[in-house]
């Protein structure tokens, strides 16, 4: 069957390595795509939002079902594009991918579904969210209503920077069209842990944890990225847990979608906080996240089409997920000044270290082919992940693999999977 990807980053390229591996998989295309996706891929040159024209590639080279990377496009309803089209996708249709779209609307379903979240209140006049914040304890988490590279949160410790991050959000419109609407929530403690489910509008099947590493800097300190690290499993999500979340979240809220008459059929990104009162939820996303993804495929046993392929025709409960009995840790190599400004164009050295080792793997995010070899073409320019027995392995061999590529301006953080030392 031929395949086509829609996306250009690290996400992308674990999938698109996943989905080489499937024995029914003929040909695999990729729109953008990047030079580690052109390796295993054939690239095409069509933006993730020129829906038309990703339809109109996937009718003319008989494309028998597409994947859809990032949030961008689904929460602008190219899975509906798609459908209308006759066209086979798999990805949540516009009005269940609000679930990450709005998180007001995120809220609202929480709260009247009674799915375990943080206090909040939402606002569209800056005014009234600092009249608020006057009466609030701090900390206080402010969000972005709407999509904002994972960026769109801000953490404020007193009053005062509360309502420069409301004035930041809303007034200055700092992300966009995303804080023409503002969440306030209440600051949970907690350990933070991520798990993707595959959905297929009834029945939710959940992969194994992971735990993001957000802020740019060691110690968690810097300003919020999209992720600059990650490892799988985590020692904190015990069976227990995963027993309340699969009563108490997953399955109440993909019951609460369909009863909305938005049925979620894709993947479902659940990110929470395991707190003193019991795991509460976070923030939803409505598709693969980035860099979990690069821990999660590399420990999946299923073919990923066998079960893409279930949860686009509603039998879901037809498939076990299985997971090896092992570790990942996925360390992201960034451009130094990212989150903010960066140089690209740097030549990337000593990819062809990866070759031919089962339990390494570098996935590009930000790379380009050029002339004088494949270049740094982004904040975050590669993932390195790696796979051992146990966490404390698979974190060393990630370490020991990113010593392996050199570029100009190469920044990591040095602390990916410090929670590990005290599980």
């Amino acid at each position: 069957m031929k395949v086509l990807i829609v996306g250009g980053g690290g996400r992308e390229h674990a999938i698109a390595w996943k989905v080489a591996k499937s024995k029914s998989v003929s040909e695999i295309y990729c729109a953008p795509g990047n030079a580690g996706i052109e390796q295993i891929a054939t690239c095409v040159p069509i933006g993730v939002m020129e829906f038309e024209k990703l339809a109109d590639f996937a009718v003319k080279n008989q494309i028998d079902l597409t994947i859809i990377g990032p949030d961008d496009p689904l929460v602008g309803g190219i899975v509906d594009v798609f459908e209308e089209r006759g066209l086979r996708v798999f990805g949540p249709r516009k009005n269940a991918a609000i679930i990450e779209g709005s998180k007001a609307f995120a809220k609202e379903l929480m709260k009247k579904y009674n799915i375990p979240t943080a206090s909040y209140e939402t606002f569209d006049n800056a005014d009234e969210a600092e009249a608020y914040l006057e009466q609030s304890k701090f900390p206080i988490v402010l969000k972005a209503d709407g999509l904002a590279l994972g960026k769109g949160v801000l953490i404020c410790n007193t009053l005062e920077e509360a309502k420069e991050g409301v004035k930041s959000i809303m007034l200055d419109k700092h992300f966009g069209a995303a804080g023409n609407k503002m969440v306030i929530e209440e600051f949970m403690t907690g350990r933070e842990v991520s798990v993707l489910a595959f959905c297929d509008g009834t029945n939710i099947l959940t992969m194994t944890s992971a735990q993001d590493h957000k802020r740019a800097k060691d110690g968690d300190q810097g300003l919020n990225t999209g992720g600059m690290g990650t490892f799988s499993p985590s020692p904190f999500y015990t069976k227990e847990i995963d027993a309340f979340c699969q009563e108490h979240i997953y399955r109440p809220t993909m019951d609460a979608m369909k009863a909305e008459g938005r049925a979620f059929t894709g993947i479902l990104f659940c990110g929470l906080m395991l707190t003193e009162d019991g795991p509460k939820v976070l923030e939803y996303n409505a598709r693969f996240g980035d860099p979990e993804t690069q821990v999660v495929l590399p420990r999946m046993k299923n073919d990923i089409m066998e079960v893409m392929e279930a949860c686009i025709d509603g039998r879901l409960d037809q498939i076990k997920l299985e997971f090896e009995d092992n570790a990942a840790v996925c360390v992201v190599l960034a451009s130094a000044g990212y989150p903010e400004s960066y140089e690209k164009g740097k030549v990337i050295s000593g990819l062809e270290a990866f070759q031919d080792k089962d339990s390494y793997f570098v996935f590009h995010a930000g790379t380009k082919k050029t002339e004088e070899g494949i270049v740094t073409n982004g904040g975050r320019v590669l993932g390195v992940t790696a796979t051992g027995s146990n966490l404390l392995m698979a974190r060393q061999n990630a370490y020991e693999a990113t010593s392996w590529i050199q570029f100009d301006n190469k920044y990591m953080r040095n602390d990916i999977g410090h929670a590990i030392d005290e599980a």
